[in-house]
């Protein structure tokens, strides 16, 4: 989805906060004071974020590929197949750390100092040298949660929840921010993409 930050953005902003004032006597005859989400609010809509497949669900695509290569020599096949068949290879690139995204470097190299004899980590190993040899983008930290999940023996699905919970932790401490600010950032983005009408 593209999105950019403008003017017309701040125009339409202004205008939903009209919008509301000439709401709120209709709805209320008490004076309208700021609204502020509590914090499990705030937890639920991040949730809600994660339930879909480019987000939270890309871990848990990033497990199934890395369940389906049973051995080390199936990456290259594994890899040739999606990409043959014109899937998106999970657990590579990002949207936004175009350039490799720290989280999974810092979290595959733990589950390498952590398990370096697992076979489960060889296998995440060749599908990374896999990717390398094909020049595919750099691996993300769906991939890395995938071989943390793989490695430690965790449920599938595990590496979703791990993810969760550390967003968890920032979600809060952004409402915290936001609690202290007097007033509150609102950040503004216009849909620039194709028309689907």
């Amino acid at each position: 989805m593209a999105v950019r930050l403008d003017r017309r953005a701040q125009d339409r902003g202004q205008l939903g906060e009209a919008v509301a004032a000439a709401l709120w006597p209709k709805l209320s005859a008490t004076p309208p004071t700021p609204v502020q989400a509590d914090p499990y609010a705030v937890v639920m809509s991040g949730l809600g974020v994660l339930t879909g497949p480019k987000h939270g669900g890309a871990a848990l695509a990033a497990e199934r590929m890395l369940a389906a290569t049973a051995d080390p020599a199936d990456a290259a096949r594994v890899i040739a197949e999606r990409l043959r068949s014109g899937e998106r290879i999970p657990g590579l690139g990002h949207m936004v750390y175009k350039t490799g995204d720290t989280r999974g470097i810092t979290l595959m190299n733990l589950v390498r100092t952590a398990w370096p004899d697992n076979e489960r980590l060889a296998v995440a190993e060749a599908l990374v040298a896999e990717r390398s040899a094909r020049r595919l983008p750099a691996l993300n930290i769906d991939f890395a949660l995938a071989a943390f999940g793989a490695t430690a023996g965790l449920v599938p699905g595990a590496g979703q929840a791990v993810f969760a919970i550390a967003r968890t932790a920032g979600w809060l401490a952004h409402a915290l921010e936001e609690y202290q600010r007097q007033s509150p950032l609102r950040p503004r983005a216009v849909y620039v993409g194709p028309d689907s009408s």
